[in-house]
């Protein structure tokens, strides 16, 4: 049997174009998550390894690796997870198959890992480019932030945070610097939220 994962960061963004390359005989898993959440802790993500698990996927297409992660460690875990459970993994935009009569080839192997650096990059130069263009933006004296005198209240706050607020009542929770990461927000926002817990 065969599947495509799919993921996009936000609600607001639209699952059309990968859907769209999806094969009528592909069961479709789709997450609305970042990127930086690990693969193993997205809903969809479990499912879909459920199924591998249960032998009944032994093939998932991507459009591309960045679909499977923005961090190159767990974008390279996940490949080996697909490939223990003898899964070929198909990414489309580079036209390559992780599995070549069950052996990983070469070719992919160097491919996803130089892929996968740079859908890393590609997450790391963005935020850059958000940061310097707020501050440019606060030169000019265009960027204000947020209105004076408006207020969020502690629950509507930590109501934007779920992910953060389950990895700090974690028993094994990782450091603070962690779990922003794996979150995709700011430190400063972790511990507001550790703060208001």
């Amino acid at each position: 049997m065969k599947a495509r994962y799919i993921r996009i960061s936000t609600t607001s963004q639209s699952t059309a174009r990968q859907e769209s390359k999806a094969q009528i005989d592909e069961l479709l898993f789709i997450d609305k998550v970042s990127g930086a959440i690990p693969f193993t802790e997205r809903p969809k993500a479990k499912e879909l390894l459920k199924a591998v698990n249960n032998e009944n996927i032994n093939f998932v297409s991507v459009s591309s690796i960045d679909r499977l992660g923005r961090n190159t460690i767990d974008i390279l875990k996940t490949i080996q997870l697909f490939h223990s459970k003898g899964v070929t993994l198909f990414v489309e935009d580079i036209g390559l198959q992780s599995l070549a009569d069950q052996k990983e080839t070469q070719i992919f192997k160097l491919v996803s890992t130089v892929m996968s650096t740079l859908a890393e990059m590609e997450k790391t130069v963005l935020l850059d480019r958000i940061s310097e263009g707020i501050a440019l933006a606060k030169l000019k004296g265009i960027y204000k932030g947020r209105v004076k005198g408006t207020t969020e209240t502690s629950s509507e706050f930590l109501t934007k945070y779920p992910k953060v607020i389950s990895m700090l009542k974690r028993q094994n929770k990782p450091s603070l610097r962690e779990i922003a990461k794996l979150c995709d927000v700011t430190v400063n926002t972790v511990q507001k939220v550790k703060r208001m817990l």
